[in-house]
Order: C-alpha cells, then sequence, then structure tokens
C-alpha cells in the first residue's frame, strides 16, 4: 500500500509550496487507495508555536485535503526517539561527544583557515577515556567515512553523494537531550509506515544523512520524490516579494481553493496538454513519474484564469455561501441568481464579485467623477426623468428590454444615449453588467428613486 505524508514545522503560516508538496502526496496517495498521513514536526519548543500549528489544519480544512488517521505530533513523542536513541547508543553505532562549542568554532576556522571544508573530525568516535566534567555531550552517529550513498530519485533519477565529502559524523540528539530534525523525520517515517516521501528538492541535501539512519536503525528505506522548487517571475525561489506566499492569504483574496489546487497541481506536473482537472480527475491520473525535473513558475495572471473558470462553473448556492465571507449575503434575494449569473463572466476573485454585487445593490452615495463628466448633461437627465415614468411595474429582463425599444423609439433616440446615463445613476458608474438585468434585480420602484436622486442632485 501507499502510504505518503506532509509534515510541517509549525513556525508560521502554511506556506504555498507546502500546501503543493502536500497536494502530490495527498493525490499521489488517494490516486493509488494508499493512506496520506499529517505530521506536525514541533519539536523545536522555541520556535513552534500552537496557533501556527492551528493554522496548517484550517489551510488543510478549507483545500478540502483530508488525511488517514490521527494527528502526530513530534512534540508528543520525546520517549520514543530516546528510546531509540539509546538503542543506537547501546549497538555502537552513536556516541557521546564531548566537543565544546569553543572548540567546534577553533577546528572550523582552522579547517576554513586551511582551505578545507569544515567538518567535525570524530574525535570522540572510538573515546575510551574519562568524560570531561562538566559538559553535557551531544550524541551523533557514526556516518561511513568513505565509500558512496546513492538512491534512486523518483524526479531526478540516480543520485550519489561520496560520504567522504557531504558527511561527518552528525548530532542526532543535542546536548540538552533533544533530538535533531534529521533523527525525528527517520523514526517517524518508519514507525508511521512511510514508504513514499514527496518532498521539496531543498531536502535533497538531508537524504544522504537520512540514509545512514535508515541503515542505522535497520529500517527500510522510503521511496524518494525531490520536486524543484516554485520560482517567482524574476526566476528566484519564491518568496513575499512576489506576492502572497500564506495559502490562506489566498482565500482572503477571493480565490476558491479548486482553482487554487488545480493551479498548483500544475506547477510541476503535467497530463499532457491539460489545463482544468477537477479533484476526481486528480485522484484518477495523477502520478509522481509525471513530476517535472524543472523549476516553475508561479503566474498570478494564471491562478486568475483559472479562478475566474471555477467561478463561472461554480453552482449558484456555492457561490452564495462563499459570498458571505466577503460581507455579502444573498440568502434571501429573491433575485439573487440573476445577479451572481450577470457578474460570473466579469469576476476574476470572489472580491470582485462581492464588489460589483454591493455596487449593484447599494444606493450610490456618489458618483464615479470620469462618468458622471461623460454622460451625464441635461439632455441625458430629461431622457432618464422621461423613462422612469414607463418604471410603473415590476418585469423580466427581457421585458424591461422590449418595454426600453419602445420607448427609445417614441422618443426618437438610441439605447446608447440611454443606457451609460442610466448606468451611472444606478451604479454610480459606467460599468455593470446588462443594464436591463440590473433594473430587473433592483426592481421599477428602487431604479426610479435612484434616477430622481441624480436629477435632484442637480
Amino acid at each position: 500500500m501507499i502510504v505518503t505524508r506532509f509534515a510541517p514545522s509549525p513556525t508560521g503560516y502554511l506556506h504555498i509550496g507546502g500546501l503543493r508538496t502536500a497536494l502530490y502526496s495527498y493525490l499521489y496517495a488517494r490516486a493509488n487507495n494508499g493512506k496520506f498521513l499529517l505530521r506536525i514536526e514541533d519539536t523545536d519548543l522555541k520556535r513552534n508555536s500552537q496557533e501556527a500549528a492551528e493554522a496548517i489544519v484550517e489551510a488543510f480544512k478549507w483545500c478540502g485535503l483530508d488525511f488517514d488517521g490521527e494527528i502526530v505530533y513530534q512534540s508528543n513523542r520525546f520517549d520514543v526517539y530516546k528510546k531509540y536513541i539509546q538503542k543506537l547508543l547501546d549497538e555502537g553505532k552513536a556516541y557521546k561527544c564531548y566537543m565544546t562549542k569553543e572548540e567546534l568554532e577553533a577546528l572550523r576556522n582552522e579547517q576554513i583557515a586551511n582551505k578545507q571544508r569544515p567538518k567535525y573530525d570524530g574525535r570522540y568516535r572510538d573515546f575510551k577515556g574519562t568524560p570531561p566534567a562538566g559538559i553535557d555531550p551531544v550524541i551523533r552517529i557514526k556516518a561511513p567515512l568513505s565509500g558512496e550513498i546513492k538512491f534512486d530519485d523518483g524526479v531526478k533519477g540516480e543520485i550519489k553523494f561520496n560520504a567522504e565529502d557531504i558527511l561527518d559524523d552528525f548530532v542526532i540528539a543535542r546536548s540538552d537531550g533533544s533530538p535533531t530534525y534529521n533523527f525525528t523525520v527517520v523514526i517517524d517515517d518508519a514507525l508511521m509506515g512511510i514508504n513514499q516521501v514527496i518532498r521539496g528538492d531543498d531536502h535533497l541535501s538531508n537524504t544522504p544523512k537520512q540514509i545512514v539512519l535508515y541503515k542505522a536503525l535497520g529500517f527500510e528505506i522510503p521511496k524518494f520524490y525531490h520536486v524543484a522548487m516554485i520560482n517567482g517571475t524574476d526566476g528566484h525561489k519564491l518568496s513575499k516579494r512576489h506576492g502572497a506566499t500564506d495559502v490562506m492569504e489566498y482565500k482572503k483574496m477571493g480565490y476558491l481553493s479548486e482553482a487554487l489546487l488545480n493551479f498548483l497541481v500544475r506547477l510541476g506536473w503535467s497530463y499532457g496538454d491539460e489545463e482544468i482537472f477537477t479533484m476526481e480527475d486528480l485522484k484518477k491520473k495523477f502520478s509522481p513519474n509525471n513530476l517535472s525535473k524543472s523549476a516553475s513558475t508561479f503566474n498570478q495572471s494564471k491562478l486568475e484564469w483559472l479562478n475566474q473558470h471555477y467561478i463561472k462553473e461554480a453552482k449558484f448556492e456555492y457561490l452564495v455561501e462563499k459570498l458571505k465571507d466577503f460581507d455579502l449575503d444573498l440568502s434571501k434575494n429573491s433575485h439573487a441568481k440573476l445577479l451572481i449569473d450577470s457578474l460570473r463572466e466579469r469576476s476574476k476573485t470572489l472580491i470582485e464579485m462581492s464588489n460589483s454585487a454591493k455596487n449593484i445593490l447599494n444606493r450610490p452615495k456618489e458618483y464615479d467623477e470620469k462618468a458622471y463628466r461623460k454622460f451625464i448633461n441635461e439632455d441625458s437627465l430629461e431622457l432618464l426623468n422621461k423613462f422612469s415614468v414607463i418604471l410603473d411595474k415590476d418585469m423580466s429582463a427581457a421585458e424591461y428590454e422590449e418595454a426600453t425599444i419602445k420607448f427609445l423609439e417614441d422618443n426618437n433616440s438610441k439605447l446608447k444615449n440611454l443606457a451609460q446615463p442610466l448606468r451611472v445613476a444606478i451604479t454610480g458608474t459606467s460599468v455593470s453588467p446588462s443594464i436591463f438585468e440590473v433594473i430587473e434585480i433592483l426592481g421599477s420602484d428602487e431604479v426610479k428613486t435612484r434616477i430622481n436622486n441624480i436629477i435632484n442632485k442637480e
């Protein structure tokens, strides 16, 4: 059975790149009837926060990414890590190192001066003497001193590391007894049955250390997939300067989670020429074998295009519910469906849709200065005044259109002379959906009131 995981550190929000990793891991498991597990790596008690851990879970809920079993918190597992540290000590595969920070710094400076790679020199690797007094030791693993560490990466192919060049006897437990990142990852992945690890290629340098630990502990090594990073449009690693990196910021900006997931899955994965994928599509089609070796570029315009597509396709009831997050409750509006349908084609985000809807539903308190100067004059106000007379009952948009055409014929005028002044009177701007749909949404009495308001303004 395929078992994958997502294992973020709760030091802040869920990064957009982290969500992509989680999505790939989720889809790989779901596409193969496997398990997808969530682990919070919160052993760094100084940097981690409960609020950040909750933010990660909140982002998962918003995106609809369900996980199997309970969330595993590493902070609850220190006894497990101590057990395996002791096991390595007992088997002679790890040892206590009493080297002080000052000694380490002096060694490092000497190596740099000699143009050597800074590394621990193994002075306590086979130490049998009396431990120095007053020093709390760290625990180091006995890493291989020569040879190759290699593995078959699912994205990059065969990867080889020269042990002598990249490894020293690295620390697996600090002097206070707390375990290090690479150690806890290996223990938890092994005990949780994780056999497929999808992660960013910024973790590639950790892999040889983790393989050393897997072998020392007698655990089966999982299959690794190191995914190329997401870059901004300038070619540098995605960061705040390129836009929002917090997943939940996209909710606040009016993006649908379906659009964001569809966008992210294509940043490094492809399936022919297809661009639009529902979650059900992805659960059938996703394979990590189609992950790209090259970095992808975060394109905000592409995300907006996808979001607009999902807004167009979304069910009316779904949009009504989502718009409540943007201070717009249409649940009791009898013309809500017409309003939403009239705005779908022109709304890239839910914020745009909400603002456009409010612009229609709320009487204008002021008018766009440029539109007012261009379309409001003595003649247009006279035409509006005459037009308001025919607004004697509520009708459909088609019936309003028919009545308007007859009105214009009777007054020897054209639609262009009426439509824009009418828009300005009704919405305060020269931009809106079909003017006849807007009239139906508001009703005759409300439109007459707004026409009177702009006339009285003069």
